[in-house]
């Protein structure tokens, strides 16, 4: 019987601690990929909080006009030192994704990112720094920089059945009413606010848009407060293990194509810290197997509680332009993203383009016990199909 009619769940194979080949991974870790949550770690609603507090919760006022609490602009010291060891990084002839702490040395500013990964994992989850000169650069040198300053925030995640450590958001000419094969980061539309299957998320701005393309940002523990007063019963649904999630083909041997999971978990242990996940596009692509009956359709609660989530991170957001030079960090444990629908420049100027990381923080070196199989691996999360090895583009494929 469809795994969706039944009460059993969908599984897939984990086969985590093993060694993997340094000829196809060369730090020696494997991306862990996409798993379904571990279902009896999972609370129900009566024991999640009625309210969040601390500093992860905070409204879109609390800083809309002090833009001295999140961006950072790079002194010239900060730039020379990131200049030098990309240069360095450069002549040891090391390719882009063997890049590390250990060769990509920066021991002054290290104190300083040290604090800024407690405040995205911990605190208001997001920082914008300006003022790398990737016209002055170029592509390659921006990409290590760039990567090398990930470096100390956490590992480098694969985003996609291809093993992208190194993403690029750029408009490729993909349909994006295709959902169902199309990732939407390769297209200009609107990205709803969402998740990524990652701890942080990194974009450098390389090239803007003529129009649109802007980044707001929200956090998902003033959502969740808001919810809980407002729409308990929507909130209740995202609770619920009842959603799933399509995989879009990115799928290794032996797993099923889509995810059952919930929309808010609580994190493992007495913290009882709430996690989030979420992209309507993954949950609204699945009619192809929703319509053979494989799993149930969005009900109607559902498809309510999708768009009422939605227009609440859109009422609460804050907004943000991302120039060419600037690096947006956030959380996608405690903080939902989009972006607005773009229009590019008409050739011959280069379209809007944004490198993306996704980077993982294991538990052991301080990230969220998630109640998934993976969440003591280095390299939790991302996406990974197979044994794919890792690669860095310096453009959109």
């Amino acid at each position: 019987m469809a795994p969706g009619l039944t009460k059993s769940y969908p599984t897939a194979p984990h086969h985590f601690g093993q060694p993997v080949s340094k000829a196809i991974f060369p730090d020696g870790i494997k991306t862990s990929g996409q798993h379904p949550p571990l279902y009896d770690d999972l609370r129900p609603y009566e024991q999640f909080p009625k309210v969040i507090n601390g500093s992860t919760v905070w409204k879109s006022e609390d800083y809309a006009n002090a833009p001295e609490r999140w961006v950072h602009r790079f002194t010239e010291e900060e730039i020379s030192k990131m200049s030098k060891a990309a240069d360095a990084f450069l002549s040891s002839g090391t390719p882009l994704t063997g890049i590390s702490k250990a060769n990509f040395k920066l021991p002054r500013m290290s104190v300083y990112m040290e604090s800024i990964r407690s405040d995205l994992l911990n605190g208001k989850g997001f920082i914008l720094f300006k003022g790398l000169p990737v016209d002055e650069w170029g592509n390659h040198k921006s990409a290590v920089a760039y990567m090398g300053l990930g470096t100390y925030l956490g590992y480098f995640v694969s985003q996609n059945g291809r093993g992208h450590v190194l993403g690029h958001v750029k408009d490729v000419g993909d349909d994006p009413k295709q959902i169902d094969k199309v990732r939407i980061y390769r297209t200009n539309a609107r990205q709803f606010f969402h998740q990524d299957d990652c701890d942080i998320v990194g974009l450098l701005c390389i090239a803007r848009a003529l129009k649109g393309g802007e980044s707001d940002i929200v956090s998902s523990h003033h959502v969740y407060n808001v919810l809980s007063e407002e729409r308990p019963d929507v909130l209740k649904t995202l609770t619920e293990p009842i959603w799933y999630f399509d995989r879009k083909g990115e799928v290794s041997e032996g797993e099923e194509p889509y995810i059952k999971t919930a929309i808010f978990y609580l994190e493992k242990g007495g913290n009882g810290r709430v996690y989030s996940k979420w992209d309507p596009y993954y949950v609204r692509s699945l009619t192809r197997f929703s319509d053979q009956g494989i799993i149930p359709p969005l009900s109607a609660a559902q498809l309510e509680a999708a768009d009422v989530l939605e227009a609440t991170c859109k009422r609460l957001a804050l907004h943000m332009i991302l120039e060419v030079g600037d690096i947006q960090f956030l959380s996608n444990e405690h903080v939902f993203h989009a972006r607005t629908e773009y229009t590019d420049h008409a050739p011959p100027a280069p379209r809007r383009h944004l490198m993306r990381l996704w980077l993982a923080t294991p538990e052991d070196e301080g990230g969220w016990k998630l109640p998934f199989h993976d969440s003591a691996e280095k390299k939790r999360g991302g996406i990974q199909v197979d044994d794919h090895p890792p690669v860095a583009p310096l453009d959109a494929e």
